[in-house]
């Protein structure tokens, strides 16, 4: 009897590990730093909505210099969050990158401008210095200089770009007349250093007519003909959707998850709060699945740059339904 106790025993034993060992693995990218911009994801490994789904969910840490486009064009991520224009951007020049989800509904991207730098309109830019991010973050940008007719080489008449890394530095020590910011991060962060509202104008990129679509999940498109990697997308967007509905109902305690997997310890408890509250305006509306309208809004702002648009022609096969039809329906 005992034997057959052991047997028994060492045979569920045997059995669980082999469940454990049958998630699948998923690298995720992030487009920045850990922040309740990506509190979704987050929520979703702590909650166990991933592993629910039979998944074991790495998600890797963005920031000024990392590029997600690049990370998973080195085989460095199964899925990458990237802004369309970037995403775009990259597919035309030969990365064949995918949008099989589209978290985000609404724009957060700024410019904040300083008031007594002589700026009270776009009309107000030329001549002066813009601080702006690069690394596929520069597209919208560039595409709204394209529509206003400024060169962004330094030329007279034109703009003069400054390389704007993780901070708001350059608006507060004078370098730049305005600097890039999102809604839910450095606007606040130049708020908290001592600026006023009424020190600033602030011009959201969806007022300008060049909004774009931000923080879609991106896959490789050859990926998507291995009926395994389609499954695990399916799991991993139900999973992730799921997190970031629960992080909408829940900003607060969201937030807490976030700063519990911030390895830097550089953010704040009072800065995460407010950036989740302001997020969750972004992602209201959104089911995960891509609405072409929008979809179609971004290709027509990117490519109406005048003599230089960020993309050239109509991109063709750059998202599907196929991954939320199954994961959300």
């Amino acid at each position: 009897m005992k034997t057959f106790i052991k047997t028994a025993l060492a045979s569920a034993a045997v059995l669980a590990a082999g469940v454990a060992q049958a998630a699948d693995d998923v690298t995720l990218q992030l487009k920045w730093v850990t922040q309740a911009q990506f509190a979704g994801y987050y929520v979703a490994q702590d909650k166990g909505f991933y592993e629910e789904e039979g998944l074991n969910v790495t998600i890797k840490p963005g920031g000024p210099d990392i590029a997600p486009a690049q990370v998973i064009a080195g085989g460095g991520a199964d899925v990458v969050l990237d802004w369309m224009p970037s995403a775009l951007a990259s597919r035309e020049k030969g990365l064949a990158l995918v949008n099989i989800a589209q978290p985000f509904k609404s724009s957060g991207m700024m410019l904040t401008c300083r008031k007594d730098a002589g700026i009270s309109s776009p009309e107000d830019f030329a001549g002066k210095t813009l601080g702006v991010w690069f690394f596929g973050n520069e597209y919208p940008f560039l595409s709204w200089m394209s529509k206003l007719g400024l060169a962004t080489d330094g030329s007279d008449g034109g703009v003069t770009v400054l390389k704007q890394g993780f901070n708001v530095d350059p608006i507060l020590q004078g370098q730049a007349a305005c600097v890039s910011t999102m809604t839910y991060n450095e606007y606040w962060q130049i708020i908290d250093a001592g600026l006023s509202p009424d020190d600033l104008v602030v011009f959201k990129y969806e007022d300008q007519g060049v909004a774009t679509l931000e923080d879609g999940m991106y896959v490789m498109e050859e990926n998507l003909s291995d009926p395994a990697f389609e499954d695990k997308m399916v799991r991993f967007v139900r999973a992730s959707m799921k997190g970031w509905k629960w992080a909408e109902a829940n900003p607060e305690d969201a937030a807490m998850i976030v700063l519990d997997n911030d390895a830097t310890g550089a953010q704040t408890e009072e800065h995460q709060i407010r950036m989740m509250g302001e997020v969750a305006k972004l992602t209201a509306g959104s089911n995960g699945a891509l609405d072409p309208a929008d979809y179609e809004r971004t290709v027509g702002s990117l490519m109406s740059g005048g003599s230089d648009p960020v993309i050239t022609k109509m991109p063709e096969g750059a998202w599907t339904h196929a991954i939320t039809d199954k994961a959300l329906n």
